[in-house]
């Protein structure tokens, strides 16, 4: 049983609490969707939704702030859903195991989901308060951020009236992010021909697990290692030595997530074994010392397992591991103007086999729109030369910083009275909804901050208690400070 009703601020929790009870994977929202109009109908509060299933609840200013300018509050219901590999969870039926461990909420063996929940519980500790000082709000909700930006992209022009935007999907107490990442998705496709094993071949199955995983945008430039990058450089240079024959190769889950877990099977000629164990002792001693300062819990296993039903067929096999091996991952270019933040990166997400097809996933970030499909276009020549098909999702545009901005110049001045101490201004590499919300309310003032998160979009996530704590304090101040229109 967990104790976070216990911590303050007790109102934000208590939400934060029930959100966790609410089952909310991308594209799967309706729970958490019928929750806020429950909500909505509780508190005699105003709302509607769109085709999308985005909700707005609005509510009325408090006495006295009747002509201060309306306020959009804004987070995303969906949450990334991701497990270590030896628990048993279902993201569809079950809650999330919560617990506090020192200065810290985590979650038992799965991501916490605290991006965006705890956005959504302070937009809910503010919509049922009656102590707390604040012009007119307009809370938006929307779906499927972290798969498509689904929402945002079916957000109607109309939909909300407000002409501030506070955005509370950040992940860094003390940073006010005013810009952010465009991105995009390439996607490659093999088709594949099963062929059946030798019968006096031996077979093993090859594990990659241990390491930290994380956010593609976050945690790109972190040097963190890369499940299929790691596994498959074995598998290329076995080749080299032992002609070995694949039968699976399985790694990462989503394309905004760093893969922290990837197996394969393969089949090699029974006088190769002996090659395929020292080339494992020598390539697990090398990839550590590689690793050893950012994945200290990095794990290779080598076992054999039962002969595959089949093998895929030698040419695509090599078409495959060429690709994989050839393409880019990690940090592509770093910003000539804002020091410290990646312009360009892209992120190997996924390896997965479906029927007779291989299908790889792969995201692309940058700061600048014509970067973003250069390095998109990259990937893309690295899969065709390899004989595959190759698509790009439409992505979605970034958010060009605003040093003039008036909510920044508010949201800066409360933070330094009261805390005694400036706020990091700066834009992001991950991605945010802001930049599409520009495109249709071009007139839109905003501004993104939160508590801080570690860890997001992998089992480590964990929130950190004391940063919800200023978050809500900064929070509830700006609103106090909106001036009149």
């Amino acid at each position: 049983m967990n104790n976070l009703q216990a911590l303050e601020p007790k109102v934000v929790f208590h939400y934060f609490n029930a959100i966790l009870q609410i089952p909310r994977p991308s594209k799967k929202e309706e729970k958490i969707i019928q929750y806020l109009k429950d909500f909505a109908v509780k508190f005699h509060l105003p709302f509607k939704t769109d085709k999308a299933g985005n909700v707005l609840i609005s509510k009325q200013a408090t006495k006295g702030k009747e002509k201060v300018k309306t306020v959009v509050l804004q987070s995303h219901v969906d949450m990334v859903c991701e497990k270590n590999s030896d628990t048993v969870h279902d993201f569809e039926k079950d809650t999330i195991q919560a617990y506090v461990d020192g200065e810290w909420i985590n979650a038992k063996g799965t991501t916490l989901g605290a991006d965006d929940g705890i956005g959504i519980a302070a937009q809910l500790a503010l919509l049922a308060s009656d102590k707390m000082e604040h012009g007119p709000l307009e809370c938006l909700f929307t779906v499927d951020e972290e798969t498509g930006l689904t929402g945002a992209f079916a957000l109607e022009k109309n939909f909300f009236s407000g002409k501030i935007l506070i955005n509370l999907d950040s992940e860094d107490e003390g940073e006010l992010f005013i810009g952010c990442a465009g991105g995009t998705d390439t996607q490659a496709t093999f088709s594949f021909k099963k062929e059946t094993p030798d019968k006096n071949s031996h077979a093993f199955k090859m594990t990659v697990s241990g390491l930290k995983g994380g956010h593609s945008g976050d945690d790109i430039h972190k040097g963190l290692g890369n499940s299929n990058k790691i596994l498959n450089r074995f598998l290329w240079n076995l080749d080299r030595l032992a002609h070995h024959r694949l039968a699976l190769f399985d790694g990462g889950n989503l394309r905004n997530a760093i893969p922290r877990e990837a197996f394969a099977v393969f089949a090699v000629e029974a006088d190769a074994e002996q090659k395929v164990l020292d080339l494992f002792n020598s390539y697990n001693s090398e990839i550590r010392r590689e690793f050893h300062a950012t994945e200290q819990n990095l794990s290779l296993k080598l076992e054999k397992v039962d002969l595959p039903d089949f093998v895929i067929d030698k040419k695509t096999q090599d078409a495959l591991l060429d690709a994989l091996y050839a393409c880019p991952h990690g940090v592509i270019a770093w910003s000539q103007t804002i020091e410290g933040l990646v312009e360009t990166s892209t992120n190997l997400a996924s390896v997965k086999f479906d029927g007779d097809k291989i299908i790889v996933g792969t995201s692309q970030r940058s700061s600048i729109e014509s970067a973003k499909w250069d390095i998109a276009h990259m990937v893309e020549a690295v899969f065709l030369m390899a004989g595959a098909e190759v698509k790009h999702g439409k992505g979605y545009p970034g958010w060009t910083p605003d040093k003039n901005s008036e909510i920044l110049r508010i949201t800066e001045k409360s933070y330094e009275e009261l805390f005694s101490t400036k706020p990091v201004v700066r834009a992001i590499h991950a991605g945010l909804e802001c930049g599409l919300f520009l495109e249709k309310y071009p007139d839109l003032d905003m501004i993104s901050f939160g508590p801080t998160i570690k860890g997001a979009h992998s089992p480590d996530e964990r929130l950190h208690i004391e940063s919800t704590v200023k978050f809500w304090k900064l929070l509830t101040d700006v609103l106090k400070k909106i001036p009149e229109n």
